[in-house]
């Protein structure tokens, strides 16, 4: 592709060189650059790609974007001077890809929690419909029936563009896609035309990246302030940031709401451990998923789907017939009949959503035992909180390891103990490894017992000094049931 058919819907700041070149790959990682490649610099975390402007241009790179050019530039290269090398880069990747988002419908969601759920659940509602449809989210990419590995909530904008081309030339003709507020903040979305966005919540999370609540919200917000005109922007009524979201959109503006009239309304008639029952549009339906915030995420879906012309009705029986996301309250009963729940509760609302929905569905004559951790190199301001809070809603709780990472796990359960109320410590234990505080938890179990091991979800592994091994809480959980009855009988 030639280089300014590239660079035409870029705000430049200036030019040295011609943009007559043939461009062969874009490339933001010096290692990868080869003959005839445009390399954009681009600040990230740890690295400066300005630094390696030069040695891209060692190995072919023809051409080159950057926010600073460089003190000496070399003769049969052209440099491209840009206000932000990361927007540039969302827009030059889509431009390289043919612009794949135009190409269908694409539709965001952002938020706290329920991101995952909700694109997820749309995902598999419009492939029951009939379409061919994309996913990209935080357990899996899928393009139709193909699964690709995700590595990130939202994969870099080469990577990204790359999976929506491929789920073009596949027929799709939608995709549903977890907007991350990282995603947003580092300019990953440039380039992208959405259809619709959806807001779900706002709660703590994050801040070890964004500092503030503000600066979340408003990474959050940039997201719908940049929907096109013609786009719409769904927001949940009921979170108070809501309405926020969209002071500055040009996107129509729907709203869904469990607790006031607002475009898209329901109400929950039942909520038992084996799903919800809800009315919705005047007619009550029965849906596989549990809990309130479940109730959240299925309104949006409908509205979603409601918004994309589609019959209610038919909608409504798909979406009836859809079985829980992986890691997301999923739940097992050993033969003591004591309820194991896995879920991927990681932040204080979501871990207070699951405990909240277990509570206002058990009889409370049976004990609630709580696993729960804090990841490591995260926001460390919401270790106690999680611990204070499922202190509040748990009968026991064993503080444990979750993905430690580079920390010292006995530093992070340190910091989450600093949230347990002295009036509480009497119900806690402290057991570092993971696998022994689930099989703790079991013991502790009497018959008709639950247990809710949160924060690891989907998740098939355990980080510790940077190195995955593998631990799936399912699988634990199952050897628990096994061993321990073993040894019972």
């Amino acid at each position: 592709m030639q280089l300014r058919d590239l660079i035409k819907d870029l705000e430049t700041l200036a030019i040295a060189g011609s943009t007559d070149s043939m461009i062969c790959k874009v490339q933001s990682d010096s290692r990868m650059v080869g003959p005839d490649d445009l390399f954009i610099a681009t600040s990230g975390t740890h690295f400066d790609g300005h630094d390696f402007i030069n040695k891209a241009l060692d190995q072919g790179a023809v051409a080159i974007i950057c926010e600073t050019l460089p003190a000496v530039l070399r003769e049969k290269t052209c440099y491209i001077q840009v206000k932000s090398s990361a927007h540039a880069l969302g827009v030059v990747a889509s431009a390289f890809y043919g612009n794949p988002s135009e190409k269908l419908l694409l539709i965001g969601v952002t938020g706290t929690n329920g991101k995952t759920t909700t694109a997820t659940l749309l995902y598999e509602l419009f492939k029951s419909l009939g379409y061919r449809s994309g996913l990209i989210s935080t357990i899996v990419n899928r393009i139709h029936d193909t699964s690709v590995p995700a590595s990130h909530t939202t994969p870099d904008p080469l990577s990204l563009n790359e999976l929506l081309s491929r789920m073009v030339d596949d027929g799709c003709d939608y995709c549903f896609m977890e907007v991350s507020s990282h995603a947003i903040d580092q300019q990953r979305i440039a380039g992208l035309v959405f259809k619709g966005g959806i807001f779900t919540n706002l709660t703590h999370d994050h801040l070890d990246y964004h500092r503030t609540f503000d600066s979340y919200l408003k990474a959050k917000k940039a997201f719908f302030d940049r929907l096109p005109s013609g786009s719409f922007a769904l927001v949940n009524k009921d979170d108070r940031n809501g309405y926020v979201m969209t002071q500055n959109t040009r996107a129509t503006v729907y709203a869904y709401s469990l607790q006031s009239m607002a475009d898209f309304h329901s109400k929950i008639l039942e909520n038992q451990f084996q799903g919800l029952q809800l009315l919705l549009d005047e007619k009550e339906v029965w849906f596989k998923l549990v809990g309130r915030f479940n109730a959240y995420n299925l309104l949006a879906v409908y509205a979603t789907a409601a918004l994309l012309d589609q019959d209610r009705t038919e909608v409504l029986t798909c979406l009836s017939n859809l079985n829980p996301v992986d890691g997301r309250f999923n739940y097992l009963v050993s033969s003591r009949q004591v309820t194991a729940i896995v879920d991927y509760a990681h932040t204080p609302d979501a871990l207070k959503n699951v405990l909240e929905t277990i509570n206002e569905i058990r009889t409370h004559n049976e004990m609630l035992i709580t696993v729960v951790g804090a990841g490591g190199n995260r926001d460390t301001t919401k270790r106690p909180i999680m611990a204070r809070i499922t202190c509040t809603l748990s009968d026991r709780v064993i503080l444990t390891s979750d993905n430690p990472r580079n920390e010292d796990p006995r530093i992070i359960l340190d910091q989450m103990k600093e949230g347990v109320e002295m009036h509480q410590s009497f119900k806690v234990l402290t057991i570092e490894n993971r696998r022994e505080a689930i099989r703790a938890a079991y013991a502790l179990a009497r018959p008709g017992d639950i247990i809710l091991v949160a924060g690891k979800g989907h998740e098939t592994y355990q980080e510790i000094q940077g190195v995955r091994h593998h631990f799936d809480d399912r699988e634990v959980i199952e050897e628990a049931f096994r061993s321990v009855d073993i040894v019972n009988q």
